[in-house]
């Protein structure tokens, strides 16, 4: 009987244990503050400026059809801008209490509905839904991330606080005054089609070579080869200048609906 009662004590107490220890774990998730600097996988968290935050999606003319994946969220602020001008946001962040308090921060900004935040590593996570992507990222990692990147749609919209691409120069560097003191650089780059290779036209052939979104190449009309220079992409838009002429065009995976001067014509790739 004493055996009995002894048992039940231990297991009364050993309860109160998990139930105290449960609470403290709580309130410590709930009062966690990260700090400027702090470890992470890859990088120090140092958090976007808002007024840089607010310049990223604008320059990306984030709208409520827009599907924005933050790779490495931190404390959420990006996402919950972004569910606040009503696009769907999910944050990629691989530090639990950073995930936890941006699920916080969501709750209070009253955004839970669009803001979504998952434990993750961007470099093994899926973003090919996404219709923008912004970063805070340094460059080595923007690099790691690139190839992944190109694949993405054409015309994806990527938007990196200060950190460069490599070689791959930005369609846009926005540098934010006013009270922004540090970290106050927008660079944005529209995802480029793949255009490489040989197009065939009615009257000839387009042959271009490409580098992220410049292009270069020949274009053979009627047994006339001509240079092709000032060639861009933005997104699956192209053009280009050849024999003094200006072509325009957009990509649909393999065929070019261009506009010439002699009119319209399409291209395909062979």
């Amino acid at each position: 009987m004493k055996a009995s009662k002894v048992l039940r004590r231990y297991v009364w107490v050993l309860a109160l244990s998990i139930s105290t220890a449960g609470i403290l774990a709580q309130t410590a998730t709930d009062t966690f503050k990260p700090t400027v600097g702090q470890a992470g996988k890859d990088v120090v968290w140092v958090p976007s400026p808002q007024l840089l935050v607010d310049q990223m999606l604008d320059v990306a003319k984030v709208t409520a059809q827009d599907y924005v994946i933050d790779l490495g969220s931190g404390d959420g602020r990006t996402v919950i801008t972004a569910a606040k001008r009503g696009a769907t946001a999910l944050g990629i962040e691989y530090n639990p209490d950073m995930v936890a308090l941006s699920q916080r921060n969501a709750k209070e900004a009253g955004v839970t509905a669009k803001a979504t935040f998952v434990k993750a590593d961007i470099f093994e996570s899926d973003f090919s839904k996404a219709t923008v992507i912004t970063m805070f990222l340094l460059p080595d990692l923007n690099i790691r991330l690139r190839p992944k990147i190109l694949d993405l749609k054409p015309g994806t919209r990527i938007v990196s606080n200060s950190f460069t691409m490599g070689e791959w120069q930005p369609d846009e560097t926005i540098n934010v005054g006013g009270e922004c003191q540090s970290w106050c650089t927008a660079l944005f780059w529209l995802v480029p089609a793949k255009v490489q290779g040989t197009w065939k036209l009615p009257t000839g052939e387009l042959a271009l070579k490409q580098e992220f979104q410049m292009v270069t190449g020949t274009l053979t009309n009627n047994g006339k080869a001509l240079p092709v220079s000032e060639g861009k992409l933005r997104g699956d838009q192209i053009t280009f200048t050849a024999g003094g002429a200006q072509y325009t065009g957009r990509v649909n995976g393999n065929a070019i609906e261009l506009m010439g001067p002699g009119g319209a014509t399409r291209a395909t790739r062979s």
